[in-house]
């Protein structure tokens, strides 16, 4: 048996022996299929040599090399869900980020139980689930996998006898026999369709049940913090929370997502709020089944009764005269009949205009509500406050709109349909005065944003751009109008570089109708919100903002969706995007200028009055914004979080964190807990002085510049092409929407996620620490002082230890050896060694830097990390040459235009996701 293997399994223990296990089971899966060759081949428990060229290329060692790769992802994620649950046996606040670990350090700071209370309700987190093309594995793959864990799971229960396991361990093999011959990876772009599929299941299969277990864990952590249990008792207490999807409604740069996609998205989510609504509605009828006849209730509740017996048609009367012994079951079966759907197989939403249909989710929760009254009359307030206060509580997260659809569109896309809009209808005075300046086109926005009339009633011969704008909204608009805005979540416009970008949405949306007159002014039914991605626009952003909420539509805007949604304060989302500020300007210069851009922010929304929302755009990767959540949510800056959060969870991300229901949980709790322990610190204790602004400030535009200087070689994207797999990416269909925006190959017009996922994928990892040795090694010679602070600072401010850590796991996953293998693809030697003396160099610098402030190596501080890296990085050795020597023959294929061209980018895809398997990430 491998020497790492055992050294790793010596260290680690069950995990591993898991993996064994399961490898062994593969082995004769393989050998089963006729694949005896493959099984010296499997990594860790046999020959670690290099196999022969005609095995080490072929399709089936990379898919089988892919498999283990997963195997091992599974056995560490169970691990991890066993690890934890051995700390809470012991003590629940022993798990870093939950409940009970902030309860206590809440307590311990003086915190009182009331002033936590102050804060729960007030908590709302959104995470938002997005398409980007990040996920490499076919969504029926992601199924057999998500079954093979349960299986995992079901292992570890000693009740099973000798045999039943062996039951088990058949099953497991079955599973294995399916995924070696189900294709692993995407041959064709997916579908949206397919895409919000795969959305649909973690909101329908895996969420409500999670959603019940993080409020069963909030009580358990709020008990063994020694507080009172009766003031948790209702679930109108619990901190809120939402979700938010992309899917169907993400069109920047995406042109396949058409209006008819939007409305099929829309109608698709409701119809699946309904599915949750029925199965809890039956569920509680069952639970209700109590012998108790119409004559023994409250006068109130009767007639309650009597009404929605009036309301429906010959049913409601056939199901009181039924359940006329069980009052209470027949009471649920009467509101299940008030659903707007057909009580069968099918979910029929034509039967929404019926005249005595449910309108809305809050209409519902007022039945429920009556009911939860009159099951505490009856004496028995457990059932209500658990069986009940179920039902609520999922009312109030997926209402009935499952998850809030956002519309995102590029600023330059409105751009060139506001002039296509404007010349249609106007002439072409008024496009000239739209395109002379940004003070003319201000003047124009203010003048028409006075009027609550469109352009035009016929939008078919104004273009493309103007014509796809407005029938989008339109759409949006007839689901608000016939539904609610409840269903909608945000209008968001990447690439905001002025107010007049955000301004233009608002004559979009008066198009559409989704305007109206509030106290004599315009005002918007949906929000217009700002996405900040550059470094640029990200120092630009308290201008813009303040330039933004200054102007009387909008802030009249504000006050209407306040007053509609109840709200208790005017509310303002702004998104940060991380993956656009890193490909522009480095790690060091992204994680700062995020943070500072969110203290200016909040500054500017208190200005003016009104509470700025924080959208973070974090993808799967530390260059894209990925960490640990409740470090990240530590580094939020004082005031900018007011428990209120909204995130994306892209790809691969929403796989990693949500396939599984105790892991799901694990991971909201982490942003509930968090995101309530930081906003009661925020409210109460007064802002720290902050050494770090001084020093980080520095820091970011000193490794801006040292990354720009990189980046902005002339031929470093010609390196970029050749030493990286980009061309493969490019040429992938893990998603539907295309690599680059306008399809240009150009720097700026490459999306960050494939350049984040090519130098991923080359080991080079340069978008998550270049720059930072030469940085760090300035301050310390030029600013000896400065760089002492930063030595005390990294041992316990939340910001710089957070950067630092995250960094410490890049250096962990970039590999020189493999990276001078890739970069010997690079044909022009000069060009090659001139770019790689560079990042050698740099990469030595930042290691030797980073060693120095974090002074433990990570083998002591992390050490699961450290020797799960160093079991992957033994097996990527093979993966990565068979990469580097398909990609060889695949661009001479291409460059020869030679037929076997197909056959080589196949064994490519399958190896870009076996790699990504491997690193746990994608982009």
């Amino acid at each position: 048996m491998n020497s790492v293997f055992t050294q790793v399994k010596n260290a680690l223990g069950k995990p591993y022996d898991d993996l064994n296990y399961l490898l062994d089971g593969f082995a004769e899966v393989l050998s089963e299929s006729g694949k005896h060759e493959l099984v010296t081949y499997i990594p860790w428990i046999n020959s670690h040599r290099t196999p022969p060229e005609s095995i080490l290329l072929s399709n089936d060692y990379i898919h089988m090399q892919s498999m283990c790769f997963q195997l091992l992802n599974l056995v560490e994620v169970n691990g991890a869900v066993q690890s934890r649950r051995a700390k809470e046996e012991m003590d629940m606040s022993q798990v870093n980020g939950l409940w009970a670990t902030n309860f206590k350090m809440l307590k311990e700071k003086g915190f009182s139980e009331k002033q936590i209370l102050e804060v729960l309700p007030e908590v709302m987190i959104e995470p938002v689930l997005t398409a980007h093309p990040t996920e490499a594995k076919r969504s029926v793959v992601l199924q057999e996998y998500r079954s093979l864990y349960l299986l995992l799971v079901k292992r570890e229960n000693q009740m099973y006898t000798r045999i039943e396991k062996g039951e088990i361990r058949n099953e497991i093999k079955q599973i294995l026999h399916r995924l070696w011959n189900i294709g692993e990876i995407y041959i064709e772009k997916p579908r949206i369709e397919s895409e919000l599929d795969n959305i649909l299941h973690y909101f329908t299969d895996v969420l409500p049940e999670v959603i019940i277990l993080l409020d069963k864990r909030l009580k358990q952590a709020w008990n063994e913090s020694g507080f009172d249990t009766k003031l948790l008792n209702d679930s109108d207490f619990y901190p809120g929370l939402s979700f938010g999807n992309w899917v169907g409604g993400d069109r920047d740069g995406h042109p396949l997502v058409s209006p008819e996609i939007t409305r099929m998205t829309l109608m698709k989510l409701r119809t699946h709020a309904f599915m949750i609504v029925k199965k809890e509605l039956l569920s509680l009828a069952q639970k209700l089944s109590i012998y108790l006849d119409i004559q023994q209730v409250t006068p109130k509740f009767r007639d309650r009764i009597q009404q929605l017996v009036d309301e429906s048609d010959r049913s409601g009367e056939s199901i009181l005269q039924e359940q006329s012994s069980e009052i209470f079951k027949a009471y649920v079966l009467l509101l299940l009949n008030k659903i707007p759907i057909e009580h069968s197989q099918e979910y029929n939403l034509q039967l929404e205009d019926r005249e005595n249909s449910y309108q809305n989710s809050d209409q519902l929760i007022n039945d429920l509500n009556l009911l939860h009254q009159e099951l505490e009359n009856y004496g028995i307030p457990e059932v209500a406050q658990v069986a009940v206060g179920r039902c609520k509580r999922l009312l109030n997260v997926f209402g009935f709109h499952l998850a809030q659809l956002d519309i995102r569109q590029n600023s330059e896309y409105h751009e060139k349909a506001l002039q296509q809009l404007v010349k249609s209808s106007m002439g072409k005075q008024y496009n000239l005065d739209l395109t002379s300046s940004l003070k003319s086109k201000r003047e124009f926005l203010d003048k028409e944003l006075k009027i609550n009339r469109p352009f035009l009633v016929n939008h078919s011969e104004t273009g493309n751009e103007a014509r796809n704008v407005v029938e989008s909204l339109q759409v949006v608009s007839d689901h608000i109008h016939k539904y609610t805005t409840r269903s909608l979540g945000k209008l968001i416009i990447s690439m905001t570089r002025n107010a007049e970008d955000l301004l233009t949405v608002y004559l979009f949306m008066r198009e559409a109708g989704m305007t109206l007159k509030y106290e004599d002014q315009l005002a918007a039914k949906l929000p217009v919100v700002p996405l900040f991605e550059t470094i640029e626009d990200l120092q630009s952003s308290p201008k813009i903002l303040d330039d933004y909420l200054s102007h009387p539509v909008v802030m009249n805007s504000l006050r209407y969706q306040r007053v509609r949604d109840q709200q208790k304060e005017l509310l303002q989302d702004v998104m940060i995007g991380y993956s656009d500020s890193n490909k522009d300007g480095g790690i060091l210069a992204s994680s700062w200028f995020l943070h500072e851009a969110q203290k200016q922010l909040t500054d500017i929304g208190k200005k003016h009055g009104v509470n700025i929302r924080f959208f973070h755009g974090t993808g799967g990767s530390i260059s894209r914004g990925a960490g640990p959540s409740h470090w990240f949510i530590k580094t939020i800056p004082h005031g900018a979080i007011n428990g209120k959060l909204r995130v994306t969870e892209q790809g691969e991300t929403i796989e990693r964190k949500y396939a599984h229901k105790v892991n799901a949980a694990y991971n909201l709790e982490l942003m509930l807990a968090s995101v309530t322990a930081q906003t009661v610190l925020h409210k109460y204790q007064p802002e720290e002085n902050e050494e770090v602004t001084g020093l980080f400030n520095q820091l970011g535009i000193r490794g801006r510049e040292y990354y720009r200087d990189l980046i902005n070689d002339p031929d470093f994207i010609h390196f970029f092409a050749e030493a990286t797999p980009i061309d493969v990416i490019e040429s992938s269909k893990i998603g539907s929407r295309p690599a680059r925006r306008t399809g240009k190959r150009t720097m700026e017009d490459l999306r960050a996620i494939p350049w984040v996922f090519s130098w991923a994928q080359s080991r080079f990892n340069i978008t998550s620490w270049y720059g930072v040795g030469s940085t760090l090694k300035e301050m310390q010679i030029q600013n000896h002082a400065d760089y002492e602070k930063l030595l005390k600072l990294v041992k316990y401010d939340p910001f710089v230890r957070y950067v630092m850590t995250n960094l410490d796991s890049s250096l962990a996953a970039t590999d020189e050896t493999i990276m001078e293998k890739y970069a010997a693809l690079l044909e022009d030697e000069t060009i090659r060694e001139r770019i790689m003396n560079k990042i050698r160099k740099e990469l030595s610098l930042t290691r030797e830097m980073l060693a120095t402030l974090l002074r433990r190596p990570i083998q002591e501080r992390r050490k699961n990390h450290h020797f799960s890296t160093i079991l992957r990085a033994e097996a990527l050795e093979n993966l990565h040459e068979a990469q580097i020597q398909l990609l060889k023959k695949w661009r001479m294929s291409r460059k020869q235009q030679l037929t076997n061209e197909g056959e080589y980018l196949f064994a490519l895809l399958q190896c870009v996701n076996a790699i990504a398997n491997a690193l746990g990430s994608t982009g």
